[in-house]
């Protein structure tokens, strides 16, 4: 594998910028669909690996289901939910800087 140059914070804020543009996203997201079950099983695979579904995580399921009072288990339920969905995006977006990585290797052999 070839050397990989660290980037700037600049670069990499200007590079999160461009992909703001929507028609930016269309190529990635028809290559992201067409291969999402493989792409699933890795995501899958790194969150098994961490134990993300383990004990405390069941255990942090219950206490959320488990509350009482509605509002409150309304709450955690709803933080539970989005803190599992940032997880799996960052994981996913590690995936895909490490396929991109990759991709850019192999032009170069």
């Amino acid at each position: 594998m070839a050397a990989r140059r660290a980037y700037t914070d600049e670069e990499v804020e200007a590079a999160v910028q461009a992909l703001s543009d929507p028609d930016r996203l269309e190529e990635a997201q028809r290559v992201v669909a067409s291969n999402a079950p493989a792409l699933q099983r890795i995501l899958n695979q790194v969150l098994q690996e961490a134990d993300w579904f383990g004990a405390a995580h069941q255990t942090q399921v219950l206490e959320a289901a488990g509350t009482a009072d509605i509002e409150e288990r309304l709450r955690a339920v709803r933080t539970l939910l989005a803190e599992e969905t940032q997880v799996s995006m960052l994981v996913g977006v590690a995936v895909g800087y490490e396929l991109a990585h990759e991709l850019m290797d192999k032009e170069k052999s």
